[in-house]
């Protein structure tokens, strides 16, 4: 059987095609006799509006698209879910995207969702380079970033305060009397571990007069494999540290896996704190002390500016931060 078209609707309801799409499109000037008449219609057909073709004509087509860099982490895929709620509650559909962190599929991705004329982009990446945002600027629909960090602040985004959130864990790290805290990062080239994080935990450091040293920091790629060789790597210092700090909570739960399975104890050997507050905190024994980011709320709140940009609403905050905490758990001592 064809599918319902709209012409099919017109000549059932015995109406212009013009009126149909005025109808569909929730066009105030139709009279309310008429407007029933074509619904009814509608109805009776099963016609289903093509959003393809109403893009084409109203430059509209209420998809937006998300580009995330792996969405089986527990991180991306609670960030994904505020976007994809909010989405909904404004009537937008979502195309999403995995970038695999490859910062060529980035741009490729990019160009696609421009190609399937997309409304906008929440966008997320852990390297947001000056090339994608000279991509941004020359985008002819609005970006907005997600946990993700344009050092030049001239994309609207959507964070914590990163550096302050570190040195907030690592300065009570240091007033529970630890002067060797190891932190587990993730890749230089993420400048919210870079630029950010790591910055705190230099300033924490430094501001309680404990000199930095860099073999007690251990890269990792924010997986919990990496987490369980950063452990590997710690294990094996001749002065170990007696607290350690990870940037992510995956990798945390690696760290603390890795010292199990090398019979020590958490937190009686090392004091343990993670970032994100994941549901893998709850689900670790000892449980886990970690950054409070609220990651729902960061792709809500992305979804929402982008919302605004693409309606032409006032934006009051370009950059917006919101707050974090840290949640005590079993892997720190009371």
């Amino acid at each position: 059987m064809s599918s319902v078209t709209i012409y099919d609707v017109a000549r059932e309801a015995n109406v212009s095609m013009a009126t149909v799409s005025r109808v569909v499109n929730g066009n105030p000037n139709v009279k309310p006799t008429t407007r029933k008449k074509v619904q009814e219609a509608i109805e009776r057909l099963g016609y289903r509006p093509n959003a393809v073709a109403r893009g084409l004509a109203s430059k509209k087509t209420t998809t937006v698209g998300v580009i995330i860099p792996d969405i089986s982490s527990i991180f991306y895929s609670e960030l994904a879910r505020g976007i994809e709620d909010i989405a909904t509650m404004y009537k937008y559909n979502i195309i999403l995207s995995n970038s695999d962190q490859n910062h060529d599929k980035e741009l490729h991705l990019l160009n696609t969702m421009l190609g399937k004329q997309v409304d906008g982009i929440v966008f997320m990446s852990g390297n947001v380079t000056e090339e994608l945002v000279e991509q941004f600027k020359r985008s002819p629909v609005p970006i907005v970033l997600a946990a993700s960090v344009d050092l030049s602040e001239t994309t609207p985004s959507v964070n914590i305060n990163y550096e302050q959130a570190v040195f907030d864990v690592v300065s009570m790290l240091i007033e529970k009397g630890h002067k060797r805290i190891a932190y587990v990062r993730g890749p230089l080239e993420d400048p919210i571990n870079h630029a950010k994080k790591t910055v705190g935990y230099k300033r924490a450091l430094e501001e309680a007069g404990i000199a930095f040293d860099d073999s007690i920091v251990i890269e990792g790629d924010y997986s919990y494999d990496s987490g369980i060789e950063a452990f590997e790597k710690i294990d094996e210092l001749t002065d170990k540290p007696t607290a350690i700090f990870v940037a992510t909570d995956e990798m945390a739960l690696g760290v603390i896996h890795g010292a199990q399975d090398r019979n020590y104890s958490i937190p009686d050997d090392f004091e343990i704190v993670g970032f994100d507050n994941t549901r893998l905190a709850t689900m670790v024994r000892p449980q886990l002390t970690t950054v409070v980011q609220p990651t729902y709320d960061i792709g809500a709140v992305a979804m929402r500016l982008l919302t605004k940009y693409m309606n032409k609403e006032e934006v009051d905050d370009h950059n917006v931060e919101l707050p974090h905490r840290i949640e005590i758990r079993e892997s720190t001592k009371s």
